[in-house]
């Protein structure tokens, strides 16, 4: 019975790749396995023993990835039993224990109840989940919005505070900022993505007058919040996206939240965004070649090299996932710590192993490689995949994935004279926007087919179409 039933909640995920890169197969599946564990009934931990507490936080995260893989029911559980603790006031607790809801205020946690909902009906269309949950997000923008109106007084108009202003408060969310709270960018990333999933879910709902405001909502709050980008870029003197708004500090993986799952890429002040990860790339190849001294790191680092991904730089993806994938200790564990030690031996605090918010960022990335979805609606095939994997007899083969509109399944393999042959299948029950399907070559595509027809112009790496075709073959 044990074994049927760590086959039949692990082989959800189907995909088959060259034996060079089995490792990454395998990780995914024990991290699923591991977050299983981990769990105390629908309780979503990070961890079983330094964190054997549920947060919203890891939980919205790590119930993302699980949906993204094919698992269902646990996040449902999840949503349900966390949504209990909201308080009569809309605030959502940051993490919940043996104890009850933690008071402490951390302001990341409204927004993300709101998306582990709205990824929920993404994944599974399930309207009537979203009806039996519609109060928790109602009652969470509200409190959202109280948040806000101590931040929108006449005070915060000044020059001297202008930064700060229609920012949620300071908050201890981010660990960094335990010992003094701070005006957190990720809390503020997170506060945008639910306003705008709460608009989807009113929409869906036919709730047409939540979702106007909703919507009215996001744009007011984005602008506000951007702007304090720029004012603390210009009051710090740094040309670098901050993690908060007193400190000017330099944290990249904080950023990386409004890449995903914030899905704020094309809004962002895009110079600000590269200078911030190339620095951060410049720093992470350094510390590869051992050019730097360095201690520990902690690898939620990994959903950093998603973020390469979506910049159309798949080569530092798989580059920064190498490096993770050498401190997997033991290896065959196929997981990672809360803090690696450059020393293996070194004697000090690691947090929990396997620590499944790290993991659950790993299945993130691991999927991205095949397909993600794009904010403004594109579903992006296959961006991932490198060279190397398809000039293997075995090439890429997936069946099956979750989207947020149908299954997806194709197989990527090379064909004559160095052209790449894919075959689409699956169940699309709703069509995004557009079907973009990424060349795994890095020199420029010459033609391509389409059914047997040939497109009449192409350029670049890769060829956006309005209908998903059953055959695409890529010639250079």
């Amino acid at each position: 019975r044990a074994t049927r039933f760590w086959k039949t909640k692990l082989n959800v995920m189907h995909i088959e790749l060259p034996p060079s890169a089995q490792k990454l197969i395998n990780t995914a599946k024990s991290t699923l396995a591991y977050i299983l564990i981990n769990r105390d009934g629908p309780a979503i931990q990070p961890g079983s023993r330094t964190y054997e507490r549920a947060w919203i936080r890891d939980g919205s995260l790590t119930s993302s990835a699980m949906l993204k893989l094919g698992l269902r029911d646990e996040v449902r559980a999840y949503i349900d039993w966390y949504s209990q603790y909201q308080y009569p006031s809309g605030k959502v607790p940051c993490v919940v224990d043996r104890r009850g809801p933690d008071p402490v205020p951390e302001h990341d946690s409204h927004g993300q109840l709101i998306f582990a909902i709205a990824q929920y009906y993404r994944f599974t269309k399930d309207t009537g989940f979203v009806r039996s949950r519609w109060h928790n997000v109602v009652a969470a923008i509200n409190y959202i919005q109280e948040l806000r109106a101590q931040r929108m007084t006449e005070r915060y108009k000044s020059e001297e505070l202008r930064a700060y202003y229609g920012l949620v408060p300071e908050s201890i969310s981010h660990e960094g900022y335990s010992a003094k709270p701070m005006h957190s960018y990720w809390d503020n990333f997170f506060v945008l993505r639910g306003i705008k999933d709460a608009a989807l879910l009113a929409s869906v709902l036919g709730e047409h007058e939540y979702a106007e405001r909703y919507r009215a909502l996001a744009e007011e709050f984005r602008t506000d919040f951007f702007t304090s980008i720029k004012l603390a870029m210009r009051d710090q003197g740094i040309d670098y996206i901050p993690g908060c708004v007193e400190l000017g500090d330099f944290d990249p993986t904080s950023t990386a939240i409004g890449i995903y799952p914030g899905g704020e890429l094309a809004r962002l002040p895009r110079e600000a965004l590269e200078r911030t990860f190339e620095r951060y790339y410049d720093f992470f190849e350094r510390r590869r070649q051992s050019a730097i001294d360095w201690k520990e790191y902690t690898p939620y680092e990994i959903r950093v090299s998603v973020t390469f991904l979506h910049l159309g730089r798949k080569d530092r993806t798989h580059s920064m996932l190498e490096f993770f994938f050498g401190h997997q200790r033991p290896s065959a564990w196929n997981h990672w710590a809360e803090v690696v030690w450059r020393d293996p031996r070194h004697a000090a605090f690691i947090g929990d192993m396997p620590h499944t918010w790290v993991g659950s960022d790993y299945l993130s990335v691991l999927r991205s490689l095949f397909v993600h979805e794009e904010e403004a609606g594109d579903l992006m095939i296959g961006a991932g995949i490198p060279e190397e994997w398809i000039d293997t007899k075995e090439g890429v083969v997936v069946r099956d994935l979750p989207t947020y509109y149908g299954s997806l399944g194709y197989s990527m393999q090379k064909g004559s004279n160095e052209n790449v042959v894919i075959r689409i299948t699956g169940n699309i029950s709703s069509n995004p926007t557009g079907f973009v399907i990424h060349s795994p070559r890095a020199r420029p595509i010459q033609g391509v087919l389409v059914d047997g027809e040939r497109l009449s112009k192409q350029e670049g790496t890769a060829v956006r179409l309005t209908t998903l075709p059953k055959e695409l073959v890529f010639e250079y």
